[in-house]
């Protein structure tokens, strides 16, 4: 092989290295990899009853985040 052949695949390679560093990076600081929840809510919320419960938590969790986002376009900080 020739040397020019030997450059291309090395800088190729290391463009490619460096698209998945960065994809890594972007993952980890938007929380793309933050699962924690799913395995420990299947865990304890075995029943029927505590689903539901769960569910109604849910619900009330957005209704009140888009309730402060309502008052916060009324009377912004």
């Amino acid at each position: 092989m020739d040397a020019w052949v030997v450059a291309m695949m090395i800088f190729i390679s290391t463009l490619l290295g460096a698209f998945g560093l960065f994809a890594l990076v972007w993952g980890l600081k938007t929380g793309q990899f933050d699962d924690t929840g799913k395995f420990l809510d299947g865990a304890r919320f075995d029943g029927e009853e505590e689903l539901k419960d769960a569910v109604m938590m849910e619900e009330k969790k957005k209704k009140l985040l888009e309730k402060r986002r309502q008052d916060k376009r009324i009377m912004p900080d």
